[in-house]
């Protein structure tokens, strides 16, 4: 008796770590140059091939293995085998093998980025609409 694995589903994939980063699809959009509703298509989609996939894993700041082999039950396992108790004394255990500072400033360089690509398309759309209106 074999049993068949279910294929993985990119595009869930790609909402779920979205989500986690805590982005909008009107963000990631705008990372890659798309319109919100093309991303929404692409969440939905079960395959995406290798070109945009490497896209959308740099705007999300992933590897492309961590989009094709994301699952809900690892991020599970990995909270549960940290955190083993309700009074968050293993919270006080926890060594991370990276600096916490670095991660909050690489955090920090990349949203600035995202606002930078985010306040230069507001700015694109304005000059756009301007240069719309002194032709009529």
């Amino acid at each position: 008796m074999s049993t068949a694995t279910k294929p993985k589903h990119i595009g869930r994939n790609i909402s779920r770590i979205r989500e986690l980063r805590d982005m909008k699809q009107e963000a990631l959009a705008i990372a890659l140059g798309m319109s919100q509703q093309y991303v929404s298509t692409l969440e939905g989609t079960e395959n995406i091939d290798d070109e945009k996939l490497n896209k959308i894993a740099q705007a999300l700041g992933v590897s492309v293995e961590t989009i094709k082999n994301f699952s809900d039950e690892a991020v599970f396992n990995i909270i549960g085998n940290t955190v083993t108790n309700h009074d968050n004394s293993a919270l006080f255990q926890f060594h991370p093998t990276f600096n916490p500072i670095d991660k909050l400033i690489e955090s920090y360089d990349e949203n600035r980025k995202l606002y930078e690509r985010l306040l230069e398309s507001e700015k694109e759309k304005i000059s756009y609409l301007e240069k719309l209106l002194k032709e009529k």
